[in-house]
């Protein structure tokens, strides 16, 4: 069976992109595939999964002038993110986000990973 498991989190602000943390994501990450949603198209992040010897499994956005070709069998893997997701949603402190400190929020977030892990 396969899982998601987190290797690391960046915490932002609600109205950063995501794809602006991406490259500080796989900075440290050694991999085949990087797996993302369409939001991570943009060909700078496309060439950063290139130069890193990785292959990027991210579906071209359908505005794009020339669309990319992606391995969309092995996109159907992104689902094991979205249910990690889920997994974190199970824990209250998380879903409401009682934390007003980012820091606070964060910690508890690696916390919760921490048992997801050890499930």
């Amino acid at each position: 069976m396969h899982w998601a498991l987190p290797l690391a989190f960046i915490l932002t602000g609600g109205q950063v992109h995501d794809v602006t943390q991406a490259p500080a994501l796989l900075a440290d990450v050694t991999c085949d595939f990087v797996i993302a949603d369409k939001s991570y198209d943009a060909d700078k992040l496309i060439g950063l999964i290139d130069d890193s010897g990785a292959i990027p499994v991210i579906p071209p956005r359908r505005n794009r002038t020339e669309q990319r070709f992606y391995d969309a069998y092995l996109y159907r893997e992104r689902h094991l993110i979205e249910c990690f997701f889920n997994k974190i949603k199970h824990f209250r402190r998380i879903f409401s986000r009682f934390e007003k400190l980012s820091s606070r929020y964060l910690g508890f977030l690696r916390f919760v990973s921490v048992l997801i892990w050890l499930r």
